[in-house]
């Protein structure tokens, strides 16, 4: 194998034409349907990234006691370096500059929230007994689906709550190490850049 195909532009996964149904299309899956689904992947983990740190950035000392709380101390300081990692990190993903770096600092961090939501599950309900007689005596308050939701006292909905936290922070993290590990691709500023210089 050269030199030129191992570079962090072509070390994307590719198939072979011996994986393929019709092998005459190779080109075009080579030149054009692989590139644009790994920048389409890449756009996307990005903008969520930078959109779950709009938050965070317009208030980065918020998530203090929480970084705290999980033994990041002193909190003052890495509040703050999460907020720029989930906003500034998704952003640099999003237009694939500095990918790699971005991606494994978003990709750790996700990997601490996947292990807050594992091991900070949801309670098994949110209302009492009389919360929920409360809940049933006004149903003209909810709509049909949120009121069946809450007739056991949410335990439903924090259960599919608590599957969407992990599922989510599981993709997130694994797609973001994903880029750690391969880079932009041909459509990134890293690759332009590198070409250019």
């Amino acid at each position: 194998m050269s030199n030129s195909e191992t570079t962090p532009s072509k070390a994307i996964p590719q198939s072979s034409e011996e994986d393929l149904y019709f092998p005459a299309l190779a080109p075009l899956y080579k030149a054009f349907a692989q590139p644009l689904a790994w920048t389409v992947l890449r756009v996307a983990i990005g903008l969520s990234l930078a959109y779950s740190g709009w938050s965070k950035i317009m208030a980065p000392m918020a998530m203090s006691g929480f970084v705290e709380s999980l033994g990041f101390y002193p909190g003052w300081l890495w509040s703050p370096l999460m907020a720029i990692a989930n906003f500034v990190g998704g952003l640099l993903i999003a237009i694939g500059l500095f990918t790699r770096p971005a991606a494994l600092a978003n990709g750790l961090m996700l990997l601490v929230t996947l292990y807050y939501h594992v091991t900070h599950p949801y309670p098994p309900s949110f209302l009492s007994e009389a919360g929920i007689a409360a809940l049933t005596g006004s149903p003209d308050l909810f709509s049909g689906g949120g009121l069946g939701m809450l007739k056991d006292g949410g335990a439903s909905f924090l259960r599919m709550m608590q599957e969407k936290a992990v599922t989510n922070s599981l993709f997130w993290s694994g797609g973001a190490f994903l880029y750690a590990a391969f880079g932009g691709g041909r459509l990134s500023v890293d690759h332009f850049m590198k070409k250019v210089f």
